[in-house]
């Protein structure tokens, strides 16, 4: 096993590659008596457009699958992997996202018993057309939940915006017309294509033996048999570099109380995958924070006028393919709450310039919030994407962004700021009969 020293948190890591291509990481944590594992994919709710496992041709599938998949995989022909997981005291879930779908439980005992159950579930599917259209029922009903909830309206509505022409727009849950296509070889094509254990990884945090636990998970892989590996072709539009295709502004009407407002900013350039993602990901954070962090006079000002107020929130997503950040509050006045945003984000430079002293008392409170996260077994393991940061964990972090610089904000702000790359999108309360 490679071994991952840092010293800062006197953890290690320790990782390896089994024969079969999964790519194990165990981090042993001292005085905790709970542990954390997580059996992730790289395959998620845009990654309709594939070629399957012993087909040469790129093929469609609908939009969910991955969900779908997600929540079928638990249900076996004689026995729920739930029930399984709770016979050995284990809390089990799992969750897909735009790029990956992982499968996890936490106990504080039997872990050997619910590592076999959750490899053995997770690479023993079981659909048939029965299960199938049951769980559509189920799924249908969760999509129309989410349909009715204004704030994931709010989110996947600015998302259209940035990214009218990519999967990235729909719903990871697709939609009922979507799903209701779903069939059980579906399912199994997804499976065969993206559940090798060459495009996955497992996480296990906490109190754990890092060589016995690897001996059962080494032989509990080596006894069961797995086709070769096929390189996954995926099919992905590539991002317009000046932002041509972004919808500048939408509205819809919905049963609110009071409106809501959404500015979402598209990131033009790719980023490359490995320290770079990770450096940017920090960097963008840290922009964030000087510029609409509740202490920052920004945010003071705007929220002395009335502009925002507690609702208001900023979040940044980054993946391989796509990078985007949103900034949204509920509002008496969308125009109003957009048009302070757009000026914060176009007047960048009017925080960013000679402020070393006040970037560097963010830092430290940034990195203050990953050494807290640090303690957190669900952080630490939710935190890892090999697919995106390559071996780096959270504790990685913290001398990342102790490392940033203002030229690296200014850089980054150059890069992602741009008017071009901005878009509004608004949720306004429904006229009253």
């Amino acid at each position: 096993m490679k071994v991952t020293e840092y010293d800062q948190f006197n953890e290690k890591s320790y990782q390896t590659k089994l024969d079969n291509g999964l790519t194990v990481t165990l981090l042993p944590k001292d005085g905790f008596h709970k542990t954390y594992a997580t059996l992730t994919t790289n395959y998620g709710s845009i990654d309709n457009t594939f070629v399957p496992a012993g087909s040469d041709e790129m093929h469609r599938f609908p939009d969910g699958i991955a969900h779908f998949l997600e929540h079928k995989m638990f249900e076996k022909e004689d026995h729920d992997a739930f029930q399984t997981f709770g016979q050995y005291g284990a809390s089990a879930n799992a969750f897909t996202s735009f790029t990956k779908t992982s499968y996890l439980f936490s106990a504080s005992r039997n872990l050997r018993e619910n590592l076999t159950t959750l490899l053995d579930f997770v690479q023993d599917p079981y659909f048939s057309k029965a299960t199938v259209e049951k769980e559509k029922g189920i799924i249908g009903q969760e999509i129309e939940m989410y349909d009715d909830d204004p704030s994931w309206r709010l989110y996947f509505g600015m998302i259209g915006n940035l990214y009218p022409n990519h999967p990235l727009q729909y719903d990871i849950a697709g939609t009922t017309e979507s799903i209701a296509q779903i069939t059980s070889e579906d399912l199994y094509a997804a499976y065969r294509t993206f559940y090798h254990p060459e495009n996955m990884t497992l996480f296990i945090v906490g109190n754990l033996n890092p060589d016995e636990v690897l001996t059962w998970i080494t032989a509990n892989q080596a006894a069961k048999t797995f086709e070769p590996f096929t390189p996954i072709e995926r099919k992905l539009p590539a991002t317009v570099a000046d932002g041509h295709d972004i919808i500048p502004y939408r509205t819809i009407d919905m049963p609110v109380n009071r409106a809501k407002s959404i500015v979402g900013v598209k990131g033009l350039v790719p980023i490359e995958a490995g320290a770079t993602a990770l450096k940017y990901r920090a960097t963008v954070n840290v922009l964030l924070e000087l510029l609409f962090g509740d202490t920052s006079k920004n945010y003071l000002h705007l929220y002395d006028q009335g502009i925002i107020d507690d609702t208001f929130g900023y979040d940044f997503e980054l993946q391989n393919d796509f990078n985007f950040l949103t900034l949204s509050g509920e509002t008496d006045d969308p125009a109003k709450f957009d048009a302070a945003i757009i000026d914060v984000l176009e007047n960048w430079r009017d925080v960013v310039n000679d402020q070393d002293d006040t970037l560097a008392l963010v830092k430290k409170e940034m990195i203050g919030r990953v050494v807290f996260m640090a303690n957190s077994l669900e952080a630490i393991a939710n935190r890892y994407d090999q697919r995106l940061f390559g071996a780096a964990t959270i504790f990685d972090e913290p001398a990342v962004i102790a490392d940033l610089t203002l030229a690296d904000l200014q850089a980054v702000a150059e890069q992602l700021l741009t008017s071009q790359a901005i878009s509004e999108y608004q949720i306004r309360p429904q006229a009253k009969n």
